[in-house]
């Protein structure tokens, strides 16, 4: 079983830059046992610019039962 982590980044409309360093939120995650799954930016103006990615994170939940 596994469990999920979104994290929402910012995106600069100006420059197309995550505002936060997303590389490192990535390590730091993964330092705490999270394992990126996949990187969503999603369009959100006419244009096809996006305002945010989401990084998705997974882990794998032990049996709480065993």
């Amino acid at each position: 079983m596994y469990e999920y982590k979104f994290v929402n980044v910012e995106v600069s409309l100006w420059s197309g830059k995550s505002k936060e360093n997303h590389q490192e939120i990535i390590r730091q995650h993964a330092a705490e046992g999270w394992r990126l799954n996949q990187i969503f930016a999603p369009p959100t103006n006419a244009s096809g610019q996006t305002h945010h990615m989401e990084l998705i994170f997974e882990r794998t939940v032990e049996d709480r039962n065993s």
